[in-house]
């Protein structure tokens, strides 16, 4: 086994970047941790099969930057970090392998917990834990949280509530007609939490079988072919559940809908997106911040898991959105730049406490 600790790539601002590999298991592996300012970090780990070690580097650097944004908005006292696995998770994944990469991690003393990301499941990190203490998101079975979709989906609409206070006065998307890109784990729970709330739902997925179970458990939702036919819909509302990249130049200029909140990571296909949705007088909450309910779900687990203290903390999303859209109108800036500015105050002025030296 063999742990490569580098040096800060120049321009990145990240703390530390860790290459790791066992070539006995297979293992090869990138930790990066991009921030420590408000704790340990804490990030998922994605076993994905990228085509080189510099794709899954540029994707580990941009995906523990977000984390610590993420975290720092989430009201959580923990950093941002995130792990990748280099290959195919069906080929190469085994109960050695997520050992060794349990070691790494531990060798990490408490600097980055690790937890689930694509490629990697709660089951894993069980595995992962018999070698490593900084692992969440783990099984029922072993004092986890379970499913992390619940609360994320959760968050999600409590997002869209706080959207839809600010451009129609109230905080409830009844009557509304709500377009679901993808109906996965984020995005079945999303629409059982619209139609409760008496919106209108239209959906489309890749996935017949995801269709089919959004149209057994809601009849009355209006299925299209993709999402080039949803976001020219009539829609109040767009929500992007599936891949990243959803809110294209061909997108935002199709776009019917005065909000885009969804529960899909890295929406904005290219910089300069959220200023072309803002020009158009479409309102965007911002990914990171909506999403934010699975981490503060597994999160929750470093403390020993309690559900109704995990959900009260991510109905705190609606607040935070409350502050977001206020802070944008009052600085004259897209609901995204507000995010990072309020994330990054929360990083430096909490982060500098570490300076005040306590006596014991």
């Amino acid at each position: 086994m063999t742990t490569v600790f580098g040096p800060p790539h120049k321009g990145n601002g990240h703390e530390q970047i860790v290459f790791c590999q066992d070539p006995a298991s297979g293992l090869r592996a990138i930790i990066a941790i991009y921030s420590t300012a408000l704790g340990p970090a804490l990030g998922g780990t994605r076993f994905y099969p990228y085509p080189d070690e510099d794709a899954a580097l540029a994707d580990v650097l941009n995906l523990s930057r977000a984390m610590a944004y993420k975290n720092a908005l989430a009201g959580l006292d923990l950093g941002g970090g995130k792990a990748v696995i280099i290959g195919n998770p069906s080929v190469l994944k085994s109960e050695a392998l997520l050992r060794a990469y349990g070691r790494f991690v531990q060798s990490l003393n408490g600097r980055y917990f690790t937890a689930c990301d694509v490629g990697t499941f709660s089951e894993d990190m069980d595995v992962i834990a018999r070698e490593c203490s900084y692992v969440t998101g783990r099984t029922e079975a072993y004092g986890g949280a379970g499913d992390s979709s619940v609360l994320t989906a959760y968050g999600v609409f409590q997002g869209m509530r706080a959207a839809a206070e600010h451009v129609w006065g109230e905080a409830t998307l009844r009557g509304r007609r709500v377009g679901v890109e993808g109906v996965g784990k984020v995005g079945h729970r999303l629409v059982d939490h619209l139609r409760a709330d008496g919106a209108e739902v239209v959906v489309c997925d890749v996935d017949a079988a995801a269709l089919a179970r959004t149209q057994a458990r809601h009849p009355e939702a209006v299925i299209v072919a993709d999402n080039a036919a949803l976001v020219r819909s009539e829609l109040d509302v767009y929500a992007p559940c599936a891949l990243g990249g959803s809110l294209s130049d061909d997108t935002v200029s199709a776009l019917t809908a005065r909000i885009v909140c969804g529960g899909a990571n890295n929406q904005l296909a290219h910089p300069g997106v959220e200023k072309q949705l803002a020009d158009r007088g479409v309102l965007y909450a911002p990914d990171y911040v909506v999403n934010s309910g699975g981490v503060i779900q597994v999160a929750d687990e470093i403390e020993g898991f309690v559900m109704e203290r995990a959900r009260a903390k991510a109905t705190g999303i609606f607040e935070t959105m409350r502050r977001i859209f206020a802070m944008a109108t009052e600085e004259g800036v897209p609901p995204a730049v507000a995010a990072d500015r309020l994330a990054e105050r929360r990083m430096s002025d909490i982060g500098r406490l570490r300076g005040i030296l306590l006596n014991r």
